[in-house]
């Protein structure tokens, strides 16, 4: 039987795999840092309330919602819970199919989204837009979509 060599990264795709990581390891610590301080809420429960403010109604399907916020349902269940606590979210079963749980962005919910969205904007061009020209943050989009035609070519990962 044949082994196959290794397709290694040269020195140049090598530097940039590693610039790479360290931007997936630091900039969501980055951010839920921000996030922490300034609006007292995790980045993933940013996200959540974020996704539920961009849908229609303002409600999710809960398994939508772990997807679009990248968490297991179990996760998800959690960080809502903690979300309804504090009168940002309610979770209902859904009319049209009772299988199913809705998460729906209260007013206090979309409050909380509007009052948070300012700091963590300025976050994110602080720490990545700031830093690029504009070519580069042409580049970034077009990078960003070729890696997640690879890695998510069915698109299910709603954006």
């Amino acid at each position: 039987m044949e082994t196959t060599e290794p397709r290694w990264l040269n020195d140049e795709e090598r530097a940039a795999w590693m610039a790479l990581t360290s931007v997936f390891m630091r900039l969501p610590t980055a951010l839920d840092a921000q996030l922490q301080r300034d609006a007292g809420i995790s980045h993933f429960e940013y996200g959540i309330l974020a996704g539920l403010s961009e849908s229609p109604g303002r409600q999710l399907r809960m398994s939508v919602l772990a997807a679009f916020a990248e968490g297991s349902l179990a996760r998800l269940s959690q960080a809502v819970g903690r979300l309804e606590k504090r009168g940002w979210v309610r979770r209902f079963p859904d009319p049209a199919d009772g299988r199913y749980t809705l998460a729906e962005l209260t007013d206090s919910g979309w409050d909380k989204v509007v009052a948070s969205a300012p700091g963590h904007v300025e976050a994110a061009r602080t720490l990545v837009f700031d830093q690029l020209t504009k070519s580069q943050v042409r580049q970034l989009r077009e990078i960003g979509r070729r890696i997640m035609s690879a890695v998510d070519p069915d698109g299910a990962c709603p954006s």
